[in-house]
Formats: structure tokens, sequence, C-alpha cells
């Protein structure tokens, strides 16, 4: 059983005990976190995929430890021009372990939409019905003209 989910801003497929890296997640070390924006559910060959996300799907998983990737020289320069710019970068990582993947687990019930405060905005749109524009003139015709020789 494998999910696709979206974590941190990135598109992940996940298997139960997987270890992998994600850009830093909030949380403490050994905690527990889920993930509810499950895109696809694949269950021995029966997929689900979700529009956009499957509805009530979860990931949960523990974070293992944070930690920086590896040093990403930047350097800039403009020859014969005296311009020289050295900048480094390290990105913050997450490593967490997938514990488990649940197709039916803390679905969200939707709120029914209040109609009532609805009528009043339309019957307000139907009174400002936009002002009619004038007809546009017609062109005058063309005099014609006659050559003498």
């Amino acid at each position: 059983m494998y999910a696709i989910v979206e974590i941190a801003g990135q598109q992940f497929k996940v298997e139960k005990d997987q270890q992998l890296f994600v850009h830093r997640l909030e949380g403490k070390e050994g905690a527990k976190v889920s993930f509810d924006n499950v895109l696809l559910i694949d269950n021995a060959g029966k997929v689900n995929v979700g529009a956009p996300a499957v509805a009530g799907a979860s990931v949960s998983a523990k974070i293992l430890e944070h930690l920086k990737g590896d040093k990403v020289t930047i350097f800039k320069k403009k020859r014969r021009k005296g311009y020289k710019v050295k900048n480094g970068h390290r990105q913050a990582f997450t490593k967490i372990q997938i514990e488990g993947i649940s197709e039916k687990g803390a679905a969200k019930k939707a709120e029914p939409k209040a109609e009532v405060k609805d009528a009043p905005k339309a019957e307000a749109a139907e009174k400002k019905a936009p002002a009619k524009k004038p007809a546009a003139k017609k062109a005058a015709p063309k005099k014609e003209t006659k050559k003498e020789d």
C-alpha cells in the first residue's frame, strides 16, 4: 500500500515504515504529525484518486530529527567590472518516518451553507441593474462627389 501525499508544498510517494527528508516541519523530535492532503492511495491494486484530495484519508508520521542539508555555494561575477559575490545556503530539513496510511480516518464534516445570508445579496444585485448604454450613433452617409471632365 502506498500513497501520494503533499507535505510542506511538495508531493511524495510514501509507504509504511519509509524514512524521508522533507522541508523543515514545526514540532519537536519524537512528535507525531499527520498529513490530510492525500492525493492518491493505492491499496493492493485498488487505486483511489482524489479530486484534488481523497476525502477522509490521512498519513501519520513521526519526526525523527531536524537537520541541515549539504552546503550550496552561489558565486556571481561580472568580468572586467570588479564585481564578485560569494554566498552560501544550507537548506533546513526534517527527517520523518511514515507510521501509517489510513483511507477513512479523521473525516472532516462539511458545514451547511447559509442560504439566508445569500438571499439579500441576490436581491440587492437585482435592484442595482446596470444602466443601459445609449445606442451608438451611426456614421453619416458619405456624399458622392462628381468629377467634371
